[in-house]
């Protein structure tokens, strides 16, 4: 564990946020076993993340009680039903888009169902995060959501924003714009009820 990530760790825990560290999304499955119970509610946002290291699997091959949003054929209604589910949920299950050296977690969402159960509801939110999201400070997440991740959502999610053709946020108010909420996690009431856990590789945008 780097210099970088130990920083990131110690100012996760005096935000009352726990922080771990795993090598790889073997070692991450595995902690993932020792902090979910079988027969556990669980809701989730969209993440690239959660998909590319295996959770999705994980969660619908195990004993839980699983609110799957990315079934086919669910029709909008039955998604909104599911974004209010997610908040009564033992866990929810997320990525984030950055995270700064001081702990803080900064993501933007486009309807608020992803951000909305992390600030509330849910007894406890995973966080998965790559090392590629780490960043120094607000300004650099804030950078890295616009510029980097927003543009590759928007193309992942079939939009016809401006920035799905220019690789490159302009603040637009395109109909289609998924970057509506800001949202900067800088602390926790609760204590460790956000777990953060760091995977020593690169994941999602």
């Amino acid at each position: 564990m780097d210099e970088r990530i130990k920083k990131v760790i110690f100012n996760l825990q005096r935000n009352n946020i726990a922080g771990y560290f795993v090598k790889n999304k073997e070692e991450l499955l595995q902690l993932m076993d020792t902090l979910m119970k079988n027969g556990e509610k669980v809701g989730c946002g969209d993440s690239v993340t959660l998909e590319e290291t295996g959770v999705f699997d994980f969660v619908r091959s195990n004993d839980f009680d699983f609110y799957d949003k990315h079934r086919s054929g669910l029709t909008s209604d039955e998604k909104r039903a599911i974004y209010l589910k997610n908040f009564e949920v033992d866990t929810f299950l997320t990525g984030t888009n950055a995270i700064t050296l001081d702990g803080e977690l900064f993501n933007i969402d486009g309807n608020g169902s992803r951000v909305a159960p992390m600030l509330y509801g849910p007894k406890q939110v995973i966080v998965v995060v790559g090392i590629n999201k780490l960043v120094e400070t607000v300004d650099d997440a804030v950078c890295r959501a616009r510029q980097i991740a927003a543009p590759l959502d928007a193309k992942r999610l079939k939009k016809g924003t401006p920035c799905t053709k220019l690789d490159k946020c302009i603040d637009c108010r395109h109909e289609q714009r998924i970057c509506n909420d800001f949202v900067l996690i800088t602390g926790q009431f609760v204590k460790n009820r956000i777990k953060v856990i760091i995977v020593n590789q690169a994941y999602g945008f």
